[in-house]
């Protein structure tokens, strides 16, 4: 196919003078609308463009996909499976320090975002492009995730993000356009004017915006959903199951199917069965608006049916097995800037690489297992325990017995805790203030 050179806005835009006449880009391809609209736009502009697929457990046609990129004139198509290097890698270290942004949201898309980042630059190293692109828009986290790995894990490479360049978002001013466009070349999408939200799905979850959601005020439509069932066609008995955990790391989980009694214990066949059991109870869903990295209120719902039960069974066990010190530690700096570092796109960092290492430090002691039911939307812990750690007794804890603690021990703590209270409460009192 000829190639025809780049626009001098387009050159301009990624910030080098490079003749880009004849040379190959990779891709991050989807397979939907924006990017099977933006790999016939990077044709029509010149580029040989190598598609890029991840698999990290969307369930996605990914044979269909790769023949419909080839159609549109893909020169090559890479799907590259990363599930076992999503759940391992990025999944369980979030399990660990139960990780969440915003109080609400258990960052599935963030999670998946720099194993895909990794491996798009390394078929980008392979087919020697000398850009990657892909098709986050301009007002989103994702541009930012993405880039900032690429430009960590090559310095050196350039980067062709359409929704960026006037003369792609002026010629496509909205999915409408797009769509129009896709008609118009002959591009078959799924999306239709009908349903005009954006999903993004992994193993870890399913995330929409836009559309209609973008009125924080609309209720998602019953039809939006896609990975669980309505809490309330849920089944009518709950499900239980136990998970046992090791330093922190999901181990196994055993449940039962069709009668028959079954135990998971390789890494992805652990986080696909407990997405199986929470998505049948409707377990997972959120509908929050949440603040953006570059500044930007936005209203995403999610579901997140498997990774939910683990962060919950999790967090519980840590009530029984873990120091409150080192838990305090954990919660007030790791927890919550391990999320922020996810959610903001900096995981190839020296300060990610830090707090992983602090993460493993506060593990060690996350040995046990819990007993958990799922019902209609709802995840419930039904018992804990653990075979290695001492820090509960229950008999000191007792209140039918004394045990080894001595109540009268309690007199000597109130009093000192007491002594700054009491300085406080005279001060008050000397100012006629009232507490």
């Amino acid at each position: 196919m000829a190639k025809e050179k780049v626009s001098s806005a387009a050159l301009s835009s990624l910030g080098h003078v490079l003749t880009m006449s004849g040379h190959q880009v990779c891709l991050a391809y989807s397979g939907g609308l924006d990017t099977s609209c933006i790999l016939a736009w990077l044709i029509e502009k010149g580029y040989g463009v190598i598609c890029f697929m991840a698999d990290v457990g969307q369930e996605e046609d990914f044979q269909a996909a790769k023949e419909k990129a080839l159609k549109i004139g893909a020169e090559q198509v890479y799907v590259e499976d990363l599930r076992r290097e999503f759940i391992e890698e990025l999944c369980f270290p979030a399990v660990q320090c139960n990780a969440v942004y915003e109080d609400v949201y258990l960052l599935g898309t963030s999670l998946a975002r720099p194993v895909i980042a990794r491996s798009q630059i390394a078929v980008a190293q392979k087919e020697k492009c000398v850009a990657v692109s892909h098709g986050c828009t301009g007002k989103g986290n994702d541009q930012v995730r993405f880039e900032l790995a690429f430009y960590a894990l090559q310095p050196s490479i350039k980067v062709i993000a359409p929704w960026r360049l006037p003369e792609f978002y002026e010629r496509f001013a909205g999915r409408n356009d797009l769509l129009a466009y896709a008609a118009q070349v002959g591009i078959p999408v799924t999306q239709t004017k009908a349903k005009p939200w954006s999903m993004d799905e992994n193993l870890a979850h399913c995330s929409y915006e836009a559309g209609i959601l973008e009125d924080p005020d609309t209720t998602p439509p019953a039809d939006m959903w896609k990975l669980t069932v309505d809490p309330e066609a849920a089944p009518d008995a709950p499900e239980d199951f136990t998970l046992t955990f090791e330093k922190g790391l999901p181990v196994k989980l055993e449940y039962t199917d069709g009668g028959a009694k079954k135990t998971a214990t390789d890494s992805v066949e652990l986080f696909l069965t407990a997405n199986a059991i929470a998505r049948r109870h409707g377990v997972g869903r959120v509908d929050i608006v949440e603040n953006r990295f570059i500044g930007l209120k936005s209203r995403g719902c999610y579901e997140t049916p498997g990774l939910t039960c683990l962060r919950s069974a999790h967090l519980d066990l840590e009530g029984l097995v873990l120091d409150r010190e080192v838990r305090a530690l954990r919660d007030q700096f790791v927890t919550y800037n391990y999320a922020k570092i996810l959610y903001n796109g900096l995981y190839f960092s020296p300060e990610r690489e830090f707090l992983e290492k602090s993460i493993a430090a506060s593990q060690g002691s996350i040995n046990g297992l819990v007993r958990c039911r799922v019902y209609k939307g709802g995840f419930y812990v039904l018992g804990r325990s653990s075979a290695t750690e001492r820090l509960y007794d229950m008999s000191e804890s007792s209140m039918d017995e004394i045990g080894s603690f001595a109540p009268s021990d309690t007199t000597g703590f109130i009093s000192v805790q007491a002594i700054r209270l009491k300085k406080y409460g005279e001060a008050k009192a000397a100012r006629g203030e009232r507490l």
